[in-house]
C-alpha cells in the first residue's frame, strides 16, 4: 500500500476524518457527531470529551473503510473551529464545558478590549474593530469575571485544537494561524498581546495560555501510546500543527501563493486572501503574517448572511418549491433583476462596513416582480457585496489575480455565473468538497517530510474541476447595478 496521510477537520457539529494518499487522492472518510448546549440565548457549549471520543471512532472508521494499513499512516494533522476556548485542569481535562466559536456571552467583555485603543487591535481595520465575542480574549476575560474559581484553577486556557493536539501528544502547543487571526499575537511584531493583557488586568491568562507556538505544517510529535490505541493507530505516528478550518480549507483548494483568494461559501461569505506584502485599513481584517504560508500574509473580507439569505427567501415562499425550481425561475430573469436591488446585511455587516446593527433591505419592488427576480436580485445582492470587498482590497494595494471557489455556491450554476460576472474574473472550483480535510492531510504530508513545503503539497494533492468564466458584456451591464449597490448602504443607515 502506498503512504498516506490523515486530515481531521472538527466542526461545530461533528468531526470528519480524511484518508488520502500522498496524490491528494481520498480514500475514505468518517463524520461523528456532538451535541451542543444552548443554557441560555447566546450562549453554546461543547463537552471537549465529545470532541476526543469522536476523534477516536472518526478515525479508526476512516482507516479500516479506507483498506490502509495502520502502518502505512505516516502522519496526521487536524483543524478545528476557531475561538473553542477550553479550561484545562494539569491533567488536560476540562473544568467546564468549552465555549464554542458562536458563543456570545462576552459581548461587555469584547466592548472593554475594543475600548483599550491598545496597539494590538491596530490589525483589524486600521483600529476600528470590531473586537468580536467570539474571539478568545473576550471569552477568557468572561470566565475570569464570571467564573473565576474555574479561571484561577485551570493550568490550560486554550482552543479545541490545542486540547486535541495535547492529548494526541502530550504537548502543550498552540497553532500561529489561531493565535494571529483571533487571538491578537503578531508573529513579526512584539509577539504575544502582553500591554492589552495588563490594560485588561489579564496577566494571568498570557501565563495560562500554551507558550509554544508552532506554525502549520510543523511537526508536534509522535502519537502518545495511548492515543495510539485510542485511534487504533501505530505507535510513533507523527502529529502536525494544523490550523482553524477555514484557513486550512484555503490549503487544500489550492491557495497558497500571492494574490490567491479563496470564497468560501456557506451560509456566509468568506475571503481569505495571501499577499507578498503586510497592509492595514478601514474595512480589511489582516493581514496577519505567516498565518498560513511562511513568508505571505494572510487576510480577510467577510460577508456575515450570504446563503443564510437564499435559505432565509425559501422558507418564506414555501419550502415545497424546490431548489432546482428556484434556480429555473431566477435563471430566466435578466442580469440587473429589472431594478430589484437586496443589500444582503441580514445579520449585519462584517466587511468592509464593519456595522453589526447595518439591516438587510429589497428595494425597487414593484407589482410585476415575480419570486424569481426577488431569488436572482439576493443572489447578485451577495455578489455586488464580494465585489465591494474586492474593491476594497484594491484600494489598499491587494490585487486579487485568481478566485478558488467552495461551498455552497458551488451547487448552483447559476449563481456562480452570477458571481464570475459581477466581479469579472473567472472562478476556479477544485475537485474535492472536503477542503478542510484535504487541507489537515496535506498539512500532515509536508510535516511528515514528503514534501518541502507548503505550496509544494497542495499543487501536487489539488486539483481544479473547472473554471466559470466571466461574460465581458454581463459585467460591464452589471456595472450599473452595483453602483446603485453601493449607494444603498450610506442611504439606509441615514433613517436606520
Amino acid at each position: 500500500m502506498p503512504r498516506c496521510v490523515i486530515g481531521v477537520d472538527g466542526g461545530t457539529e461533528g468531526l470528519r476524518a480524511g484518508v488520502f494518499d500522498l496524490h491528494g487522492t481520498p480514500l475514505a472518510f468518517e463524520t461523528t457527531g456532538y451535541e451542543t448546549a444552548f443554557p441560555q440565548p447566546g450562549w453554546a457549549e461543547q463537552q471537549p470529551r465529545d470532541w476526543w471520543q469522536a476523534l477516536g471512532r472518526s478515525v479508526r472508521q476512516a482507516v479500516q473503510a479506507s483498506g490502509v494499513a495502520a502502518r502505512d499512516i505516516i502522519a496526521l494533522a487536524v483543524d478545528t473551529t476557531c475561538c473553542s476556548v477550553v479550561a484545562l485542569d494539569g491533567q488536560g481535562e476540562a473544568l467546564r464545558p468549552a465555549l464554542i466559536w458562536m458563543d456570545v456571552r462576552s459581548q461587555a467583555e469584547a466592548q472593554r478590549v475594543a475600548a483599550s485603543k491598545d496597539a494590538a487591535l491596530a490589525i483589524n481595520s486600521g483600529g476600528r474593530g470590531p473586537v468580536s465575542a467570539e474571539w478568545m480574549l473576550p471569552k477568557a476575560a468572561w470566565l475570569s469575571a464570571h467564573e473565576p474559581r474555574t479561571f484561577e484553577a485551570a493550568a490550560t486556557i486554550c482552543e479545541y485544537q490545542d486540547y486535541l493536539n495535547l492529548h494526541l501528544t502530550g504537548r502543550r502547543v498552540a497553532s500561529l494561524n489561531n493565535l494571529s487571526v483571533r487571538w491578537h499575537y503578531r508573529a513579526r511584531d512584539g509577539g504575544w498581546p502582553t500591554s492589552l493583557l495588563a490594560v485588561l488586568g489579564l496577566e494571568a491568562l498570557g501565563r495560562k495560555w500554551p507558550q509554544e507556538v508552532l506554525a502549520p505544517g510543523v511537526p508536534i510529535g509522535p502519537l502518545t501510546p495511548a492515543a495510539a490505541d485510542h485511534l487504533g493507530l501505530s505507535p510513533g505516528t507523527l502529529v502536525v500543527q494544523g490550523g482553524s478550518d477555514a484557513s486550512v480549507a484555503m490549503i487544500g483548494m489550492g491557495v497558497v501563493d500571492a494574490g490567491a483568494m479563496a470564497l468560501v461559501t456557506g451560509s456566509s461569505h468568506l475571503q481569505l486572501g495571501l499577499s507578498a506584502q503586510a497592509f492595514h485599513g478601514a474595512g480589511i481584517w489582516g493581514t496577519y503574517a505567516d498565518a498560513v504560508i511562511p513568508g505571505l500574509h494572510l487576510v480577510e473580507g467577510g460577508q456575515t448572511s450570504t446563503g443564510s439569505v437564499v435559505n432565509w427567501f425559501r422558507s418564506l415562499i414555501g419550502r415545497d418549491t424546490g431548489y432546482d425550481a428556484l434556480n429555473r425561475e431566477a435563471a430566466a430573469v435578466p442580469p440587473g433583476s429589472e431594478g430589484v436591488l437586496v443589500q444582503e446585511h441580514f445579520q449585519g455587516n462584517r466587511t468592509p462596513h464593519t456595522d453589526a446593527s447595518s439591516r438587510g433591505a429589497i428595494t425597487g419592488l414593484t407589482l410585476r416582480h415575480q419570486r424569481g427576480h426577488v431569488l436572482r436580485a439576493i443572489m447578485e445582492g451577495v455578489a455586488y457585496g464580494s465585489r465591494l470587498i474586492l474593491e476594497t482590497l484594491r484600494a489598499s494595494g491587494f490585487v486579487v489575480d485568481g478566485l478558488t471557489v467552495a461551498g455552497g455556491v458551488a451547487k448552483s450554476d447559476l449563481w456562480l455565473q452570477i458571481h464570475a460576472d459581477v466581479l469579472g474574473m473567472p472562478l476556479r472550483l477544485v475537485q474535492t468538497t472536503e477542503a478542510a480535510c484535504l487541507g489537515s492531510g496535506i498539512l500532515a504530508a509536508v510535516g511528515a517530510g514528503q514534501f518541502g513545503a507548503i505550496p509544494d503539497a497542495a499543487r501536487a494533492m489539488t486539483r481544479v474541476a473547472r473554471v466559470v468564466e466571466p461574460d465581458a458584456r454581463t459585467h460591464a451591464a452589471y456595472r450599473e447595478y452595483y453602483e446603485r449597490y453601493c449607494a444603498l448602504y450610506p442611504a439606509l443607515r441615514s433613517v436606520a
